[in-house]
């Protein structure tokens, strides 16, 4: 196994996604030539400017990306953020995670995500309403049941969704258009279960990984201490399902810092604390940290539940977790995941951890199509078999690629990671239909 010992961390979430896909080509023998190309490259960007009256009576004008990364097994499916930072890039990146996280849990789907240049914190409920629509307008047939299918993301939500969905279906009368977009409130036919799809698929898979040994001195999450980065919705309801699993919950953060207590933190009293008061920080009986220390706190599972690219070559070598869990999108950077993977630290990769989000969505969009209506424990159940499987899946290709690493499989020097072994699987499934579907014409 190699050491890396320099290096500078290049933080673009695209660059790291291609430097992820990249290395899990080394354990991939035989694939026809020019998949991968096909593969890596997005098949279509929409870049769309328009305007939009504010309430100021002033007009502004407003960017808005859409990217369909590969639709080979299905119609794209991704979500749709509201950021100052959204770049075409990291859009495009998200795509690509989409189809690998969706190939990884088996669904009917390829990758596609969108984003809008703006910050909701600073924009009215009415102004984010004529955002959306225009924008759904501005995309016009790119979305739909069965091309594109967007969700909610960062600082989008249930009502968002809502927005998005009447606007298409004015534009498209007399049509059961309820699964042009999952993500939306109950009585506009969302799931049931949806909103902690990302955080409950994300303590199925850690609690399916534990039993199947793969973290050495963590076989349960009975008594082990868990630090979460991002107490939002994904990292809070990942908080007290891990909570009540009998972990004890001893760090948590959010972008104003973080909270420790080796004791362990009520994940309901903290979160309970945050709507009253806007943050984690100053809850009572604990101490005040930072994010950056949270992400080196000693415990033995650290969920990074915030943003891409927070774990680095510059602090990976401080993490003192035994197992990562990534609820977040790209938290880890490739050149951090060397620096982990020689310090002996597993990573349970995003596109097995949180898939959870995308597979209720496929619920709710089944529920849609056929006019159907689950209830919570059909749902959860699905849910629980889709991750388990998928859990089990990725192990048993690692431990096949373990077993390449010992012959010397194509001349490489480093073991393969779950990352690795989570990709091979998702990246020869899609191959694997390329071939059976062919090339047109």
């Amino acid at each position: 196994m190699t050491t890396q010992t320099s290096g500078v961390d290049n933080l673009d979430l695209f660059v790291n996604a291609q430097l992820q896909f990249k290395q899990a080509l080394h354990w991939i023998d035989g694939i026809k030539e020019g998949i991968i190309d096909y593969l890596i490259t997005p098949k279509r960007t929409i870049h769309v400017r328009f305007p939009v009256n504010m309430d100021d009576g002033s007009i502004r004008t407003f960017h808005g990306f859409r990217v369909l990364h590969n639709r080979v097994r299905g119609p794209g499916k991704g979500g749709i953020r509201y950021h100052p930072d959204v770049t075409s890039a990291e859009v495009t990146a998200l795509a690509a995670f989409m189809t690998w996280k969706t190939a990884v849990v088996d669904l009917p789907f390829g990758g596609g995500k969108g984003g809008i240049v703006c910050n909701p914190k600073e924009l009215s409920r009415s102004e984010l309403r004529r955002i959306t629509r225009r924008f759904v307008a501005e995309l016009g047939d790119a979305i739909g049941p069965h091309t594109d299918i967007p969700a909610p993301d960062v600082y989008t939500n249930a009502q968002t969704m809502a927005w998005i969905y009447d606007t298409y279906d004015t534009m498209h009368p007399g049509q059961n258009n309820r699964a042009v977009v999952t993500g939306k409130p109950l009585e506009l036919g969302g799931s049931v279960g949806r909103d902690e799809a990302t955080a409950r698929g994300s303590w199925y898979a850690t609690e399916e990984l534990l039993k199947l040994g793969v973290v050495p001195g963590l076989d349960s999450l009975d008594g082990a201490t868990v630090a979460v980065q991002g107490y939002g919705n994904a990292g809070s309801i990942a908080a007290r399902l891990f909570h009540d699993s009998g972990a004890k919950i001893i760090a948590v953060s959010d972008s104003r810092g973080g909270i420790c207590n080796d004791d362990g933190l009520d994940p309901r009293e903290v979160l309970l604390h945050k709507e009253q008061t806007g943050s984690v920080v100053g809850f009572p009986g604990s101490r005040e940290i930072s994010n950056s220390d949270l992400l080196v706190y000693q415990c033995d599972i650290l969920i990074p539940a915030a943003l891409e690219c927070q774990i680095t070559f510059a602090n990976a070598s401080g993490v003192k977790a035994k197992l990562i869990v990534e609820d977040a999108n790209g938290p880890v950077t490739a050149k951090a995941d060397k620096v982990l993977q020689d310090k002996g630290v597993i990573v349970l990769p995003d596109i097995v951890a949180n898939a959870g989000g995308v597979v209720v969505s496929y619920f709710e969009w089944v529920q849609n199509l056929e006019n159907q209506s689950w209830d919570l424990e059909k749902v959860e159940t699905r849910l629980k078999k889709k991750m388990d499987l998928a859990v089990d899946q990725t192990v048993e290709k690692y431990r096949a690629l373990l077993e390449k690493h010992k012959g010397g499989f194509n001349g490489s020097q480093a073991e393969p990671t779950l990352r690795d072994a989570a990709l091979v699987g998702a990246i020869e499934r899609i191959a694997t239909v390329v071939l059976q579907r062919d090339i047109w014409p």
